[in-house]
């Protein structure tokens, strides 16, 4: 079971955080290059030097010296990253002003969204939604895209598998056909729901972290 560590932090500018920028790889300073949005730049510094240093610091290892792998179904180098080398299971996420990072020792998967209106949220809710459930405002909606996005990013398969297998029962539970898996959900900051997942039936101790003291750290 363990313990799973979840770090928070906010975005930095990489204009704010050279260091932080010297930990990244070529992929990472390309992909920050090509952000047209300030804010999504400074997510993804935020995100990727937050693993780079949590990482580093379980592994005894040099930040900007980790290899990821990023191999999609497709074989292109965009899928969700894991180390190249053993190491634990890691999921970032970002929504709003938030950043989030979660480690554990087997597969896990973060997922933290901004609550907000929605335009079309009968088309959202068909979507998401299996044909056992449903939800009454955007509020619910968000906490069950949360868990469902979990969810999927612990299997590594993401959106490819659609939200609608899974049902969340309403103890708690998770209905999904051939899987077995545990659900726990987080609020890091108000009108921001998260959720973490992983295999398994039991889930392990959830300890949260403040990421922006160590981001402030550096390497």
């Amino acid at each position: 079971m363990g313990i799973c560590t979840v770090w928070w932090a906010t975005p930095l500018a990489p204009g704010d955080a050279p260091g932080l920028l010297d930990l990244l790889d070529a992929h990472e300073r390309g992909r920050i290059g090509r952000f047209r949005r300030d804010l999504d730049a400074a997510r993804y510094l935020a995100a990727h030097a937050l693993t780079r240093l949590v990482l580093a610091a379980r592994l005894d290892a040099d930040p900007a010296a980790l290899a990821f792998d990023r191999t999609c179904r497709c074989g292109e180098q965009h899928g969700k990253p894991r180390l190249a080398q053993d190491g634990p299971g890691f999921s970032m996420t970002h929504a709003g002003d938030l950043v989030g990072l979660a480690v554990h020792d087997g597969p896990v998967g973060l997922d933290v969204e901004q609550a907000r209106p929605l335009s079309d949220l009968a088309g959202m809710t068909a979507h998401a939604c299996s044909p056992h459930e449903s939800v009454a405002d955007e509020a619910s909606f968000f906490r069950l895209w949360t868990r469902k996005e979990a969810l999927l990013k612990s299997t590594g398969e993401g959106l490819s598998t659609p939200m609608s297998a899974i049902t969340l029962t309403p103890d708690g539970g998770v209905d999904w056909p051939g899987r077995q898996v545990w659900l726990h959900d987080l609020s890091p900051a108000p009108g921001h729901p998260a959720a973490l997942a992983g295999p398994g039936s039991v889930p392990p101790e959830v300890v949260e972290a403040d990421g922006d003291a160590l981001l402030r750290t550096g390497p």
